[in-house]
């Protein structure tokens, strides 16, 4: 039986049988030469990819970079998760909660930012509870301090992948509707309101419909769009009317319709900027043909 195949990913596990770096339950350990164990593949990008010449766990640095198969600790992992299969059962909150700060703790230093983020999805899926306990540790605060980090020069893919999955989290709070598991509050700062407006623009189809789901929510808390208007110019404009006129996901030209019609009555700079955008054309080419005549 392949190990984590059908494994809960939220089930909890011996802290040794985790990677130090994702943090996930390991199938093929390997040690390297400071005696740490890792994930095979995990090590293996540390040292190849990011061209790193530290043991991720001590930061000691290394010069030989081969790795030996723990045998031993992977006998030990396929005991357990053979014998754990049978009594699969929800982990307890105290676990859940556990598994949470844990990745919550690692995941602006961890290199493998979207494994976590992905594991803390599937993590507050489980219940109100583990949401409203995500919220409390700190966990909206953590998501927007990596979706801030597509405004960096060094930004890269995995950056933008990182910041993608980090709001497709916020999506599933918000898609709750509850303002006691997220406030709107708490995403309306000015670097990650830009930054969400990036996302708008280069992101990917999802994640344009992540973003404008949350600037959604924002027009509807009497956001001040002005700063974002002059900040992003005609750009966020032209990303708008492209998901306005958007034919195949009309849930996300909904959305950006009422964002966009909230940042025009803003202010007449921002209607300057839209008309300047192309808004006036875009807008007509979707009313109804007997309406365009009568103009």
């Amino acid at each position: 039986m392949e190990i984590g195949k059908t494994l809960d990913p939220t089930m909890d596990f011996p802290q040794d049988f985790r990677c130090p770096i994702s943090m996930e339950l390991m199938k093929n350990p390997v040690t390297i030469s400071t005696g740490v164990t890792y994930e095979q593949k995990n090590i293996e990008k540390w040292f190849f990819t990011y061209k790193k010449k530290t043991c991720p766990a001590t930061m000691q640095s290394i010069d030989n970079f081969n790795t030996t198969p723990n045998l031993t600790l992977k006998s030990l992992i396929q005991t357990w998760h053979k014998k754990d299969l049978s009594q699969i059962s929800s982990p307890p909150s105290s676990m859940m909660h556990q598994e949470l700060v844990l990745l919550l703790n690692t995941i602006e230093t961890t290199p493998f930012k979207v494994s976590s983020l992905k594991k803390l999805k599937s993590i507050i899926k489980v219940s109100d509870q583990t949401r409203i306990d995500f919220v409390k540790s700190g966990g909206v605060e953590a998501l927007v301090k990596i979706i801030v980090q597509v405004l960096s020069e060094s930004s890269d893919f995995e950056t933008f992948t990182a910041c993608e999955e980090a709001l497709d989290i916020l999506h599933q709070l918000l898609l709750l509707d509850d303002e006691v598991i997220l406030d709107v509050r708490s995403v309306t700062s000015p670097d990650c309101v830009k930054s969400m407006a990036i996302m708008l623009q280069r992101g990917s189809k999802e994640a344009r419909a992540y973003a404008i789901s949350m600037f959604e929510k924002m027009a509807k808390s009497e956001f001040d769009w002005s700063f974002v208007a002059q900040e992003q110019g005609t750009d966020l404009f032209k990303s708008l009317l492209d998901l306005v006129s958007d034919e195949i996901c009309t849930k996300a030209s909904s959305c950006a319709l009422k964002v966009l019609i909230e940042i025009l009555t803003s202010s007449k700079k921002t209607r300057l900027k839209a008309i300047e955008a192309g808004a006036i054309c875009t807008l007509i080419e979707l009313l109804p043909e007997s309406n365009r005549l009568s103009m």
